[in-house]
């Protein structure tokens, strides 16, 4: 059931749609199933749209520090949600960054608390995946990498394994009084799905918003550029993760 809810949205993705209008065509030789994947593909590989989808996921979080999120707020305990981790090749058995972000703006809101007086716990979620089962949960992993750069043992924990963001929200929520309330940290087009998952299991939340894939309009408007207007791999990548995310807040009715 976990794989087939990973695989079933593909078919609803940019490719996906391509691909079925591709064969849709052949099978009734008609040419404008094909040119209207084509469409579909020049769409949703330009830059431009891949740049609108991910704005409009996530509105209305910006970039704050740590220091103003947490103004006249003392949650309990600093909730950072999982990122996956690469597998580098080699006998060292190592694994490297996706993304750093979550882990350094959750280890900097829990240095400010700390400076404040108070005494929260860092949580780290145990995110795993069974296709890589000799790959140690991320939340294991990124526990050692806290301690050893001087966060207190006690107070730095990991969930048990989780495979998504509903587990994830189920065993924060199991580690914590009813009622809580967290600094939640994940990427900005993930909070608005995270966080209603984690309030339905009673906790409250603070939402502290990083890894944000839209560009900032003071460093220049997109549309400026020609080149966002072509189409390329990585918008179209952009864009499929952007749907992928769409896709999965409407089945959790998380938007």
């Amino acid at each position: 059931m976990f794989l087939f809810s990973k695989i079933l949205p593909l078919l609803l993705l940019p490719l996906g749609v391509a691909m079925l209008l591709l064969v849709w065509g052949g099978i009734h030789g008609s040419r404008w199933p094909g040119i209207s994947a084509l469409a579909v593909l020049w769409i949703f590989a330009t830059p431009l749209t891949s740049e609108a989808l991910w704005r409009w996921l996530e509105h209305p979080y910006q970039r704050r520090t740590a220091a103003a999120v947490l103004q006249n707020a003392r949650p309990a305990a600093v909730v950072v949600l999982g990122t996956g981790r690469h597998a580098a090749p080699g006998p060292a058995r190592t694994s490297e960054w996706v993304d750093a972000d979550r882990f350094f703006g959750g280890l900097d809101a829990f240095v400010q608390l700390r400076k404040q007086g108070d005494d929260p716990q860092l949580i780290f979620t145990g995110g795993w995946w069974p296709t890589q089962p000799n790959l140690p949960p991320e939340g294991h992993v990124l526990r050692e990498r806290a301690i050893a750069l001087g966060m207190p043992a006690k107070s730095v924990l990991s969930t048990a394994r989780v495979r998504n963001t509903a587990d994830e929200a189920k065993e924060v929520a199991a580690m914590l009084p009813v009622g809580s309330t967290l600094m939640l940290v994940t990427s900005a087009f993930h909070m608005p799905r995270a966080r209603r998952l984690f309030e339905r299991q009673g906790l409250t939340v603070l939402p502290f918003a990083l890894d944000f894939q839209a560009s900032g309009a003071w460093a220049g408007h997109p549309f400026r550029d020609p080149l966002n207007y072509l189409p390329t791999a990585s918008g179209l990548q952009r864009s499929s993760r952007a749907i992928r995310e769409a896709i999965g807040r409407t089945i959790f009715r998380a938007w």
